[in-house]
């Protein structure tokens, strides 16, 4: 084959070579540009079209997430438990109540730049959001990547549906659900119930909830009363309660917690709200101390007894009241209720020996008792229920379950005022109408016989007056009254006074006169101070005020219309300070210079009660003693109480009242009793008869008339007694003695006694 065969051939070979050769250089080149391994999966394409499908399944996931997860209905077991606070009149707290140191304010209670301040440390775009930061969000998942702590961003929102609805765990599924809630939480609620809500809720720290407890907690002022600089610090001290609390925070939680405080208020500068000439000027407000919760300790838990028991007659349950968020203010004034503990202490509780029971017996069943009101008002201004809760767990002062003794018997002379009563006789009964005073003399005109003793069995003669039957309190005169007045009568009388008709009142008993139903002091002393009060109806009431943020309180109205004329009240005023300023008057105990006083001892039978209700112009009060043996409740005698005789009003009763009364009046330009309008009745001249029969007894009981001068209510009368039937010695007669006494404005007042027994 020469050459050029070689050649052609050569061709030939490469010409049929070349389809294969194009194909494997085109294969090479494909299989040079191809990725392998994981590479493969990350192509533009599929990375986009993987990102757009993830949003669009997040979306669908939020979209199913946000319907599955519905808003709770009741919020959680801490969040509205609120305490209930009890304050005095001057609106300083007494006591709080409840587990939950809480009272939740309306937003318009807390001052408008005290709220900016939460928002600017907390959740600057608070009203413009939407429940919540995505931002903020993902800022603080980063943090929790990257182990800088839980998850944070939060919004006031969802910080307030944390507290309301969950829990305060920090798991995943309590985030999410937090993010759902709050979503729909700020399309219902408006934003300022929100922002009120968070703040109410929050925990401040010094067992505080809500901003209310730690305006109170930290500077010892209520909320909207806080200034911005204290609300500054309130708003930087939640984020670590009790690492920043000043009274307790070392260096660096004080550190922390100034530079808080100074980012709150150069926030609020820079949103505008805070002027920055007045930034620089503000300074931190130190806290104050840390303070025990007020407790029930002393007598607060019987004023709030008192209070809770007042707010039941109004219609407010037990359950409502134990629920919380009251904020209740009494009319008691802290002075005075001190002043009245004073006393007790110091003029019976100092005289006993409760340690003792071998010793001294009887002391360990004497219990007290005393209300004082302010007449003009009907404020109960002080309150004794008895040593403490934990010694006596209901109050001394309510209780209702012994009898008043001789202090009803001015009710009696009311009621016989009132009506125009007669004695057997037919005559008028007046003060200056003339009774037999023979002890167990049995009256007239009865159904039921009745012959009562005379204390220590004493005659008082033939012939009293009203007046000094009210001085020396002679049961036999006013047994008699209650026949000549008609006890349905006095009955009616006592209750348009104030009285309660209980089961065991005596219906047409004579006995009645002696005060044998049963009361309690806040009765009595409404009773006195509806005399005090000209015969206007007075019903004690110890509320001023109860707020509450769901239900309406509408306090008891204290002072009625005319329950008995004024001639009646005024009348029977006037004869009520004979018993204070007769020198031999049951009452003469708490006579003083300092002011003028109107007033009637009771003692009950078998010495069970004592009692002494006394009034001046300004204040009405009424203290009792009650003989309960320990353990039984049953009612004991008070005879030998501090190791001495009978404990009747005008022993301990009469020391607790003028001690108290000095000292709640001390500064006081104090007033005379106002009584133009007392009618004590024309002079009575005394009976003819002597006959010492009971017959003959029975019919002098009817005054005759006489030109006899009458007994002064300001001059101790001399009582003559009558020979008994047994011809037995005659009691003691009292030597008279005039003591002047201011009956009219501006008048002299008598000078201070001596502290004379018991008679």
């Amino acid at each position: 084959m020469g050459r050029a065969e070689a050649r052609k051939a050569q061709q030939q070979r490469g010409a049929r070579r070349a389809p294969s050769g194009r194909a494997q250089g085109t294969k090479g080149k494909a299989g040079a540009g191809k990725r392998t391994g994981i590479r493969r999966f990350f192509t533009w394409k599929k990375i986009l079209g993987t990102f757009f499908g993830m949003i669009l399944l997040f979306m669908a996931a939020a979209v199913i997430l946000y319907f599955s997860v519905n808003e709770p209905t009741d919020p959680n077991e801490s969040a509205t438990l609120q305490s209930n606070t009890y304050r005095y009149s001057d609106g300083s707290i007494m006591a709080r109540t409840g587990d939950m140191n809480r009272e939740i304010l309306p937003i318009d209670k807390i001052p408008p730049d005290v709220r900016t301040a939460f928002i600017a440390i907390e959740n600057k775009s608070f009203y413009k959001d939407r429940g919540i930061d995505v931002m903020g969000v993902a800022r603080g998942l980063f943090n929790t990547v990257r182990g800088k702590g839980t998850a944070g961003g939060s919004t006031i929102t969802q910080q307030y549906v944390k507290n309301y609805y969950l829990t305060q765990d920090q798991s995943p599924t309590r985030k999410v659900r937090e993010l759902v809630i709050a979503l729909k939480v700020d399309q219902r609620m408006e934003k300022d119930e929100i922002l009120a809500g968070y703040l109410n809720t929050n925990f401040y720290g010094r067992s505080a909830y809500g901003i209310q407890a730690a305006a109170q907690a930290y500077y010892g002022v209520d909320a909207n009363k806080l200034t911005l600089e204290q609300g500054a610090y309130l708003a930087a001290v939640i984020q670590a309660p009790s690492q920043y609390d000043w009274a307790t925070a070392g260096p660096n939680g004080k550190r922390l917690v100034m530079i808080r405080f100074n980012a709150v208020l150069d926030n609020m500068v820079e949103m505008g709200e805070l002027d920055e000439a007045k930034r620089k000027t503000m300074a931190f407000q130190e806290p104050i101390k840390p303070k025990p919760r007020p407790g029930m300790d002393g007598q607060k838990g019987y004023l709030v007894q008192a209070s809770n028991d007042e707010m039941n007659k109004q219609g407010i349950t037990d359950a409502q009241i134990a629920a919380g968020g009251w904020n209740i203010t009494l009319n008691v004034d802290k002075k005075k209720q001190a002043a009245l503990e004073t006393a007790v202490q110091d003029e019976l509780e100092s005289k006993l020996d409760r340690k003792d029971p071998k010793e001294r017996p009887q002391d360990q069943s004497v219990q007290a008792g005393a209300t004082s009101v302010d007449a003009k008002t009907g404020a109960i201004v002080a309150m004794y229920g008895g040593q403490g809760l934990a010694e006596k767990s209901a109050s001394n002062a309510l209780r209702t379950d012994y009898q008043p003794g001789s202090t009803f018997k001015p009710i009696v002379l009311a009621s016989a005022l009132e009506n125009n009563a007669t004695t057997q006789g037919g005559k008028p009964i007046t003060p200056n109408t003339l009774y037999d005073g023979t002890s167990k003399r049995q009256v007239v005109g009865s159904k039921i016989p009745f012959s009562p003793e005379n204390q220590d069995d004493r005659d008082f003669g033939k012939e009293i007056t009203v007046q000094d039957a009210t001085n020396f309190s002679v049961n036999s005169v006013y047994a008699q009254m209650i026949v000549d007045v008609k006890p349905p009568n006095v009955k009616k009388t006592a209750l348009a006074l104030g009285m309660k008709d209980r089961e065991g009142w005596p219906e047409d008993k004579p006995a009645m006169a002696l005060g044998t139903m049963t009361a309690s002091t806040v009765e009595m002393a409404g009773v006195y101070a509806t005399f005090d009060n000209h015969g206007k109806k007075v019903t004690p009431t110890i509320i001023k005020s109860a707020e509450h943020k769901d239900r309406e309180f509408t306090p008891q109205q204290a002072i009625g219309s005319q329950a008995v004329s004024r001639q009646t009240a005024d009348t029977v005023t006037k004869v009520l300070t004979g018993v204070v300023n007769d020198e031999g008057g049951s009452g003469n105990k708490v006579r003083s210079s300092a002011y003028e006083a109107a007033g009637k001892t009771g003692t009950s039978e078998s010495n069970f009660s004592g009692w002494f209700t006394g009034y001046t112009p300004e204040l009405v009060t009424v203290v009792a003693m009650f003989g309960e043996e320990p353990g039984t409740h049953t009612q004991v005698t008070l005879t030998g109480t501090a190791g001495l005789g009978r404990a009747g009003g005008s022993s301990f009763p009469a020391s607790i009242w003028k001690t108290y009364t000095l000292a709640a009046l001390k500064g006081v330009d104090t007033a005379s009793f106002n009584l133009k309008e007392a009618e004590m009745g024309a002079p009575q001249a005394p009976s003819r008869s002597t006959s010492p029969t009971p017959s003959a007894s029975q019919s002098s009981s009817a005054p005759a008339t006489s030109s006899a001068p009458p007994s002064s209510p300001n001059a101790t009368p001399t009582p003559t007694p009558t020979p008994t039937k047994t011809g037995g010695p005659k009691p003691p007669t009292p030597t008279p003695t005039a003591t002047p006494t201011a009956t009219k404005t501006g008048g002299p007042k008598p000078p201070d006694p001596p502290l004379f027994p018991e008679g």
